[in-house]
């Protein structure tokens, strides 16, 4: 299987402090991948060197044979990668359609009526909720329309940072049940926790990060 995202020797710092230091992965296409890790391993910092908030200081990270760091942030969206932040990054007065069409305006490649539809496919009680605001949600709520913004623009890869961090049992019961329906399929997922427990046989594969750094 082909290498979709490549990661090697990866570092970068935040206001002089390291980051990440040396850690090396990769995702193949279709594959379900974990990266496991304590609170401030650099899970978080990991994602957003990806996605181009975190500039790498150091080491190589390509997506499908392109060097993520010569692209600008705008850039990954086009690319096919589909993010959910740890802290669900809505914007509070839109409302919930409106959140998850985000990616779609600005990447016009995209079949917006095509992408919407397959997130309210996998995640109905999200479309029940589509006119309210965001402010309105419950925390768990929250996490479902982040994780359908990230479903719209994510054609080839999904990063998804800490999904059943802080969220009911039965919500990560249903987070997992979504999760799991994109098997068989050439959508890559790289999936950050803190708790192996979660998405127990989801993975081909799991990393564990130390400190920005792969674990010995």
């Amino acid at each position: 299987m082909s290498a979709l995202l490549e990661v090697s020797h990866l570092a970068a710092s935040i206001q002089a402090m390291p980051a990440l230091r040396d850690l090396t992965l990769h995702v193949g296409e279709g594959e379900m991948v974990s990266l496991l890790g304590r609170n401030g391993a650099g899970k978080t910092s990991f994602m957003r060197a990806v996605m181009g908030h975190l500039p790498a200081a150091g080491g190589t990270l390509r997506f499908g044979g392109a060097d993520l760091a010569q692209l600008p942030r705008h850039a990954r969206a086009g690319l096919g990668i589909g993010y959910m932040p740890e802290d669900r990054g809505l914007v509070p007065q839109l409302t919930v359609h409106e959140n998850i069409l985000l990616p779609l305006w600005v990447n016009p490649q995209l079949d917006r009526a095509e992408r919407m539809a397959l997130a309210y496919r996998l995640l109905p009680e999200v479309e029940q909720m589509r006119d309210r605001r965001a402010l309105l949600l419950s925390g768990g709520q929250q996490k479902l329309v982040a994780l359908a913004r990230a479903l719209v623009a994510g054609t080839r890869l999904l990063l998804l940072d800490e999904p059943f961090e802080g969220v009911a049992p039965a919500l990560a019961q249903r987070l997992a049940e979504v999760i799991h329906a994109l098997q068989g399929s050439r959508l890559a997922v790289l999936i950050s926790q803190s708790d192996a427990q979660h998405g127990a046989g989801l993975f081909v594969r799991s990393y564990t990060i130390e400190r920005g750094a792969n674990a010995a």
